[in-house]
């Protein structure tokens, strides 16, 4: 279920002339018993909500004051995003003759043509306060409260998510709920502006129309209105004819493949980034701790600690927060069953809550592999939303391979990848086996087109700054660089780059050139520290054909320049 949150306005949405009519009372319980949440989000204030609409204890919140007063029928709370403005202002708008003035717990109201009035008395008073419209009426509230902060404020305590909630409303004061919601519906009541911003006007007015969009949530869950919420779509990269190319975040079911080094971790991390620009909460998988230093999402586990699952779904619970769970101190043999508990915990809380809203599977086939039936894993029909990554489609298990709905291929022979997973899953796709790809290249085929192109990738920002601490002073376990020598009786253990720095200055001159010869330093870096762009460096560098001491100058140099940390 996408949309668990149904926010709607009162006036001109719900209700008709002050009163909401019965068969609107019957379609908001039916809404109700389907497991969803309804919200209102009303310019009124709290008591003459409560004089007009007896029936507001079916509503799980109500956000009244146009976003100032969060109030919870259940428990009967208040709760106040701001101050109403001092008396001695209300005083001046009454000797200015303003009339009439009604004054909330946060609110003043009146109605037009005062509202040039009350914004010179604003001015001259030095308060901070902004003036609010709403179909005559003029509201005046503290700086950022609006129907959209409100309402945030409200899921939030309800461990929901904008991303998960569909808004209605008729007027301008609804134009910022309406945008901060996933799905934004105007009543065909509604002023021109108000459906100009929507992304679907019902066909009745009212309430009816409200009813209408209760028929939709009950029916699909919105499916129809999928394609046309372009405003959520992620940017990938553009293709060849210059247009971008961009994807739904919604029912879709990645598979992302690559040979080591083609580029997979940092494609991965520009589609992280463009999770956290849209705000939707994933849970990333990380096998191998290539993603423990993202700005503003924790980290649970790592190579000595394995995560604890209820400090991870704790964490999910709150639908701001995005969360990596590093597998690094779980033995291979034990992932699969290990991935199979938190998953479970996972979809429960995306059946209660809607989110995560995304997952990503690194390295799926140390979780899902080939040899464990899908029987064993807590999939069920509409597990959605994930990207699974891994070096070739034969080593995951071949029933999830059939969910795929989106296959992105980068790296040598993408178009025999893309032939493999076909064949692996029944698939007829068109695609030449000998298609090439440069560098930064992807060739994507989706299910729905049964098309493939090639698409030049955005690069991540920021997300993967290449002095991360795991390969510059971190601990990169088994992933580690061992100094052996030609006649193997060493075992020097360098676990990032600042240690293969300060081991590699210390090993005798057989050693390093030993290793140098053999390239293990361009496979190392391109194949355990995924640094395609320094291997190539230190590939094109001639540092090979160089003596021990200036090879060493010349390789630590390039690794300083691009890990700060590692210097």
């Amino acid at each position: 279920m996408r949309y668990h949150v149904l926010a709607t306005d009162y006036d001109g949405t719900l209700a008709t002339d002050e009163w909401v009519l019965a068969e609107v009372i019957v379609a908001l319980k039916k809404l109700k018993a389907s497991g969803r949440k309804i919200i209102m989000v009303t310019g009124r204030e709290l008591n003459d909500l409560q004089r007009v609409f007896p029936e507001y204890g079916m509503f799980d919140c109500i956000v009244a004051e146009n976003g100032a007063v969060i109030f919870n029928p259940a428990t009967l709370q208040v709760r106040l995003l701001g101050k109403r403005p001092p008396d001695i202002f209300i005083n001046k708008l009454k000797e200015l003759k303003v009339s009439p003035i009604s004054t909330g717990r946060v609110i003043v109201a009146t109605w037009e043509p005062h509202q040039a009035t009350i914004l010179n008395a604003i001015k001259e008073s030095g308060l901070e306060y902004q003036v609010i419209f709403n179909k005559g009426a003029v509201m005046i509230l503290p700086p950022g409260i609006n129907k959209a902060k409100g309402l945030h404020e409200a899921l939030k305590g309800m461990g929901l998510s904008e991303h998960n909630t569909v808004a209605v409303g008729d007027a301008e004061n609804d134009n910022a709920m309406l945008q901060a919601a996933e799905c934004a519906v105007a009543v065909n009541n509604a002023l021109p502006q108000v459906k100009a911003i929507a992304d679907w006007t019902t066909a009745r007015s009212h309430g009816d129309g409200v009813c209408d969009l209760i028929d939709g949530l009950l029916r699909d869950d919105l499916a129809s209105l999928d394609k046309k919420l372009h405003r959520h779509f992620m940017k990938l990269g553009k293709c060849k004819d210059g247009s971008v190319f961009r994807i739904s975040p919604q029912r879709q079911r990645m598979l992302l493949v690559g040979t080591s080094g083609s580029g997979k971790t940092t494609l991965t991390a520009a589609f992280v980034e463009r999770l956290i620009e849209k705000q939707y909460q994933f849970c990333l998988i990380d096998p191998e701790g290539d993603y423990l230093d993202m700005l503003g999402v924790i980290s649970i586990g790592d190579s000595s600690q394995p995560p604890i699952i209820e400090n991870v779904i704790r964490l999910l619970s709150q639908a701001q927060q995005s969360v990596v769970v590093c597998f690094l101190a779980i033995q291979l043999t034990e992932r699969p069953a290990f991935f199979n508990k938190l998953l479970s915990q996972i979809v429960t809380l995306q059946h209660s809550n809607g989110h995560p809203h995304f997952m990503i599977l690194d390295e799926a086939h140390h979780l899902i592999p080939k040899d464990v039936p899908e029987s064993f894993y807590n999939f069920q029909d509409g597990f959605t939303n994930f990207v699974a990554v891994t070096t070739k489609p034969d080593l995951v298990n071949h029933d999830f391979l059939k969910r795929i709905n989106t296959v992105i291929t980068m790296g040598d022979q993408p178009g025999q990848t893309m032939t493999d997973f076909a064949k692996i899953t029944g698939t007829i796709i068109k695609v030449e086996k000998d298609v090439v790809i440069d560098k930064g290249e992807v060739l994507v085929w989706q299910k729905a087109i049964n098309e493939t192109v090639v698409v030049t990738c955005s690069i991540p920002g920021h997300l993967l700054q290449r002095h991360k601490r795991k390969y510059a002073t971190g601990d990169m376990g088994v992933n580690s660089f061992y100094f052996r020598g030609p006649a193997q009786k060493l075992n020097l253990k360098a676990n990032n780059l600042h240690t293969f720095i300060q081991m590699g200055s210390g090993v005798d001159d057989e050693t390093w050139l030993y290793h140098l010869h053999r390239n293990d330093y361009t496979n190392w870096l391109r194949a355990s520290v995924k640094d395609e762009e320094l291997a190539s460096s230190v590939q094109k560098s001639g540092a090979k054909d160089k003596n021990a001491s200036v090879s060493r100058e010349m390789i630590f140099k390039l690794i300083s320049d691009r890990y700060t940390a590692a210097a």
